[in-house]
This record gives structure tokens, sequence and C-alpha cells, in this order.
């Protein structure tokens, strides 16, 4: 009688294949093993985070720093550098706005170009001119709104550092020359000769002294040795409507730079 066939049995280590070196490994064994599959990196069990997918079956699409530019839907340089400089203009042309309002007068600063107001006020100052029928004062004269140094003297109204208004004012009403700065000193009446109203210590030669060719104010420079209706490039009283405005405030060297333009 022939002894029975011998059969392996599932799991019996003879169904598996040698290893390289020539030994058997068990079903048990080799059930831990796994070869890392394409895509997978690191030891067993461990996968590439980047391509693993994400709950809608979708892997993580690569990220890149954006630049600016034309697609990238941010300002470049130059359209930043515009942008501020038409912010600037607008503030500027907004403040010169609420300025023009509240002083009626365009443009509402001047620049000094000389130095007939010392010390009061200096060249390259830049001054804020109001005109003359806003916030009047009880002691101008009349209807003029300018407060004469005469008329400063009696009720105590000073400005910049003397008796009386500073006024801008065109020569003679010619308003394409430059306009003059100067203080009104007082007021002289049509045919009135303004001389025997004047300080003498200012009126250069009396002979020249006459009647007023009509109303107006008397001026002169804080600094100079005269008034401007004494012999001084024969200027006339200056009449109400040849004011620009009265001068109100005063900013040290801020006019140097429209001096320049």
């Amino acid at each position: 009688m022939t002894a029975p066939e011998e059969r392996d049995e599932p799991g019996d280590p003879g169904d598996r294949p040698p290893a390289a070196d020539g030994t058997h490994r068990s079903a048990d064994e080799t059930r831990g093993e796994r070869t890392t599959k394409p895509g997978e990196t690191g030891s067993a069990g461990e996968s590439d985070s980047r391509n693993r997918p994400t709950a809608g079956g979708t892997r993580d699409p690569p990220r890149a720093t954006r630049a600016n530019g034309p697609d990238s839907g941010e300002p470049d340089e130059l359209t930043m550098f515009l942008r501020d400089i038409v912010t600037s203009v607008g503030a500027v042309l907004l403040v010169g706005l609420y300025i023009f309002m509240i002083s009626g007068v365009w443009p509402p600063m001047v620049a000094i170009e000389s130095g007939s107001m010392e010390p009061n006020m200096s060249q390259n100052d830049l001054v804020f001119v109001m005109e003359t029928d806003r916030f009047q004062p009880e002691a101008a004269h009349d209807e003029t709104g300018v407060v004469t140094a005469q008329q400063g003297a009696e009720a105590g109204y000073e400005k910049f550092g003397q008796d009386g208004d500073v006024i801008v004012y065109n020569p003679q009403g010619n308003e394409e020359v430059t306009p003059i700065i100067h203080r009104a000193m007082f007021w002289v009446e049509e045919g009135e000769n303004w001389c025997e109203k004047a300080n003498e210590s200012y009126v250069s030669d009396p002979q020249l002294c006459e009647e007023a060719p009509h109303a107006g104010f008397i001026t002169k420079g804080d600094h100079n040795p005269t008034y401007d209706q004494s012999g001084n490039g024969n200027l006339d009283p200056v009449k109400p409507e040849w004011v620009v405005g009265t001068a109100e405030q005063r900013v040290p060297g801020l006019g140097w730079l429209r001096l320049q333009f």
C-alpha cells in the first residue's frame, strides 16, 4: 500500500516562492511587507502629503507667490505713484477752495517780494489775505472795511506790530502790475491837502503836496521813510475799489517757492 500523497495546505510555507537568500517566508511575514507604489515616498505606510487627494477627490494644485503686474489684480508702482499725485493735488485744491470761501479773494495768499514792511513782514513771507467786506472791524473807515493807522491808534486796533490794517492794493487801480502790500495810514477826502493830516517826517517834500484828486487811503511801508503818495512813483490815494484785501496772517519763508515761478 502506498502512502497517501501529501499536499501543501494554503498558507503552508511550501507554497511561497523562495526568497533571494533561498529561505521561505510565511504568509504572516509577507503580509506585513509592502512595496512603495508610484507617487508614494518614505517607509511603508507613509505617503506624499502633496499628492494626497482632497475630500472632493482632487489633488491640491501647486502654490506660487503672486507678483504685481497687469494680470495680478494689484496696482503696479506707476499706478500707485499717479494715484498719490492725484490725491495730493486734490487735497491742495480742496484746501485752497476752503480758504477762498473764507477769504473771498483768489488767490487767497500773496508772497512778499521786498523788505518794505520790515520788521513786521519779511521777504519770502506768505500772507493770507481777506476781502475787506468780510468781518469788518468796528473801527473801520465807513464801509471800506479798512482800519487806518490813525483810527487804530484811537481804538487800540493793531495788525502786524503797528496800528491799523495792512492792505494789498493795485497801484493806480492797474491789475496788470504787481500789487503793493503796505499799511493804510489815514483817509483823505477829494480836494483835501493830505499833507495837513500827514506826519511831516514821512513827507519827502511838502511842496509836492497838493489837493487829492479823489478820496482814498494814504499808504506807507513800515520800513519805508516816506508815504507812497509823497513823490514816490507819483501814486494817488488808494481808492477802496483798488484794495484787494487786508492782510490777516503770515507764514515766514513759505512764499519763497511761489516767487521762484
